[in-house]
């Protein structure tokens, strides 16, 4: 007793085979859809170098801090990067801080030809030292890819 009939079983396999390319074909690849991404440089961060200690206390910039329950931690790359990896390590970063705790929330990794570069921004004083400083770090973040 053969309720399927030949042709409709065809008609079924070669619909489920084409589907994914269908769709693939319809839908922006997750490459194109990153190239349109523009990130922007993190806004109200300090200048520093960290070192990870023992997940959450670190040395930033010579002082004993923590870093903030669900911190984000940022390679050049833009990846996350797990302080467990930084253990032991000193590396220069801008972060922001908590508003409410005060304890470091997110960092982003430098290189060190940007650490020069911003340290050199963030040494000229007052408010044009501000905006030397907010402008070098937006070409340092147009410069990443």
């Amino acid at each position: 007793m053969n309720r399927c009939h030949p042709r409709r079983a065809l008609f079924a396999l070669a619909a489920s085979l084409s589907l994914p390319l269908v769709l693939s074909l319809a839908a922006p690849s997750d490459a194109l859809a990153q190239m349109a991404i523009v990130r922007e440089a993190p806004k109200d961060v300090v200048l520093g170098k960290m070192t990870v200690l023992a997940t959450p206390a670190i040395d930033m910039s010579g002082k004993p801090d923590r870093l903030s329950p669900g911190s984000r931690i940022h390679d050049v790359r833009n990846m996350l990067v797990l302080p467990g990896a930084l253990t032991g390590r000193t590396v220069p970063v801008v972060y922001r801080r908590e508003d409410t705790t005060g304890l470091v929330h997110e960092v982003w990794i430098l290189t060190p030809d940007e650490y020069t570069r911003l340290s050199g921004a963030a040494s000229a004083n007052g408010s044009q030292g501000v905006q030397q400083f907010i402008a070098t770090l937006a070409a340092v973040w147009a410069a990443r890819h």
